[in-house]
């Protein structure tokens, strides 16, 4: 099947779209995600954005154990009608094989923006909590201030395990123990 265009995505549906159609979405700089059958489209992250992602996806990778892999960028289809693409997940490795991830994560980490804050903070980690992911952490890559919010799954509902800022450290338990420091993770160099 050919990828879906701009135009046969926006225009003329008559209908929900499913995590599905995700397959067929074009292969551009854009971010697709559906929410209840709404497409979501972001436009390319920031280069402040990118680089938490990427010192996050090292310093993940580097503490991973055997049996669960780190992906930036990964799709993972919660529902039908309900498919997210988190900054970075940690992912089983044996759920590799299918084309996005059909299993809750062990980690899902968003990397806000101003325009994504409130929607990470509520929608997002309902959907996420919802789907049984241990572990949602949100990262906020201000040059001046970066922090780092960890909510991990309780009896079903997400409790806030650590907030941390700055150089302060956050030692994780959960999926796996790794030292993260806000700072580190906007600083370049």
């Amino acid at each position: 099947m050919d990828a879906m265009t701009i135009p046969d995505v926006w225009s003329g549906q008559d209908r929900a779209l499913t995590a599905a159609d995700m397959e067929n979405m074009p292969d551009d700089e854009f971010r697709y995600e559906l929410d209840d059958g709404v497409l979501i489209v972001s436009p390319a992250p920031s280069t402040l954005h990118q680089l938490a992602v990427a010192r996050l996806t090292v310093l993940l990778s580097a503490a991973c154990p055997d049996g669960l892999v780190v992906l930036p960028g990964v799709g993972v289809n919660i529902s039908k009608f309900q498919h997210r693409v988190p900054d970075v997940a940690v992912v089983r490795a044996g759920a590799l094989e299918s084309f996005f991830q059909e299993t809750p994560p062990e980690l899902v980490v968003e990397v806000a923006s101003p325009r994504t804050r409130l929607y990470d903070r509520n929608r997002k980690k309902d959907i996420y909590q919802g789907f049984g992911i241990p572990a949602y952490w949100i990262v906020e890559p201000s040059r001046d201030r970066p922090e780092l919010t960890v909510f991990e799954l309780c009896s079903g509902c997400y409790e806030q395990a650590a907030h941390v800022t700055g150089a302060e450290e956050y030692r994780a338990a959960l999926p796996f123990p790794v030292t993260i420091t806000p700072s580190q993770l906007v600083t370049a160099g």
